[in-house]
């Protein structure tokens, strides 16, 4: 549920003046009491789904010097989204300048690897990946099953990589970023700053410029398919060569940028856009003003969609993907999502479990193989066995396309047990979906 103001004065209230009626209007007192509850409740939780909004914040800071030429709520905590992944291109570049990775090394794929949520690769598990793909697929594509290729390869697995991640972070000055995983797909407690953010940029350009480069490339070619890179400022911005963008529901459109004029280099950072377009408009007009070049008015544009995002395919899902929604011919527009739930492929309908309500279910992961899927729910229910306890798990063959794949799910629960079920699972690092019973293929 959504929770409002206009929720709190039509719902909440309301029951407050029947608990007032159903007594009899005998006590007064009771009826303050109530109140008194309602609006505590009322607060608590217009703040918790306050916290929840992408919050607005910039920087712009000399790269060389570090001086700050402009910020605006710079230190509010927000959520990183796909500016995760800079960190782990940060650690994986370290890797290689030690020795523990080459770029021409393949890196296998695991199960856990292939179950992430688009955007990605489609990497399967049992495969291998090669460093330097994996990081292309990073910068480009935003992959997140390459992201976890990498995490797995350096930290043994994706939580221990997190964790190098933030004790990393606290090196280097992040003292507000905290990460869970390497890509950055929804996870409450992976938070971080636009200063933050700044600050792994300077590092990256000041720690690895030999590997920095990457971040510059358009578009790569893998499976015979070529991947643009999502930063589209590059292609307008004089003199751009980089870093990244990330979007979540939760974070809002995030982009850290820098840029090169007249041998003075500056590092911009934009968090809690509310569109691709009005942040790609944001960043354009503060490096413009840091740069010492007249405002041409674009800093809040409207959102347009060009002929060039027209025709372009929508979004695979919503997972950590950095482009807007677009149908063609015309904008889409995105539900609200809670930020627990994270997409994956479009989902077969769950049978009822018998009685109202108990039609919902979540699901874990769509997987190469059906033993890999049974593999995951046996691993899911050992996370939350309380909440677990009473679902059938079921492995569904899906063709997509010329491939078919495997999607893990667990029946037969009602809503508010699906989504605690996948808050759990979430915290825990497992990927997890709540599905109704109206979800269709």
């Amino acid at each position: 549920m959504t929770v409002t103001r206009s929720t709190v004065r039509t719902g909440l209230f309301p029951f407050a003046f029947r608990a007032m009626e159903a007594d009899g209007g005998r006590s007064v007192r009771r009826l303050a009491r109530t109140l008194f509850v309602v609006a505590a409740l009322s607060s608590a939780l217009l703040t918790s789904a306050e916290a929840l909004a992408a919050k607005a914040a910039s920087i712009i800071v000399d790269a060389r010097t570090g001086e700050v030429l402009h910020e605006q709520d710079a230190d509010a905590v927000t959520h990183p989204a796909s500016l995760t992944k800079m960190m782990t291109l940060y650690l994986t570049f370290d890797a290689l300048d030690d020795g523990r990775l080459s770029l021409d090394q393949a890196l296998p794929v695991s199960s856990w690897a292939e179950s992430m949520s688009p955007t990605k690769l489609g990497l399967r598990a049992g495969s291998s990946l090669r460093v330097e793909t994996a990081i292309l697929g990073l910068v480009t594509k935003s992959a997140n099953d390459a992201a976890v290729v990498l995490a797995e390869a350096l930290g043994g697995s994706e939580t221990r990589f997190a964790e190098m991640m933030t004790r990393k972070a606290r090196e280097l000055g992040m003292r507000n970023t905290l990460f869970r995983n390497a890509s950055g797909l929804p996870n409450m407690e992976q938070v971080t700053t636009a200063r933050d953010f700044s600050i792994l940029s300077r590092a990256m350009l000041a720690d690895h410029p030999k590997y920095y480069p990457y971040f510059s490339r358009r578009s790569f070619v893998y499976g015979g398919r070529p991947l643009a890179n999502h930063n589209h400022l590059m292609s307008r911005y004089e003199g751009m060569d980089g870093i990244k963008t990330g979007y979540t529901v939760a974070s809002g459109f995030n982009l850290a940028a820098s840029a090169t004029r007249d041998g003075r280099r500056l590092v911009g950072v934009v968090m809690g856009g509310k569109s691709a377009v009005s942040r790609d408009n944001r960043m354009e007009a503060l490096l413009d003003q840091a740069f010492g070049k007249p405002n041409r008015g674009r800093e809040d544009g409207p959102l347009v969609a060009s002929a060039e995002r027209s025709s372009r395919a929508a979004p695979e899902a919503e997972g950590d993907n950095d482009d807007e929604p677009v149908a063609k011919g015309k904008l889409a527009v995105r539900k609200a999502t809670p930020v627990q739930k994270v997409s994956a492929p479009s989902a077969a309908p769950v049978a009822s479990g018998g009685k109202s309500g108990n039609g919902w279910g979540i699901q874990v992961g769509a997987f190469s193989s059906k033993a890999a899927g049974q593999k995951a729910l046996t691993q899911a229910a050992k996370q939350a066995p309380f909440l677990l306890r009473g679902a059938k798990h079921t492995v569904t063959e899906v063709k997509t396309g010329k491939d078919k794949v495997y999607r893990a799910r667990m029946v037969g629960m009602d809503e508010k047990e699906a989504r605690q079920a996948c808050a759990t699972l979430n915290k825990h690092g497992h990927r997890c979906m709540a599905v109704s019973p109206n979800d269709k293929l």
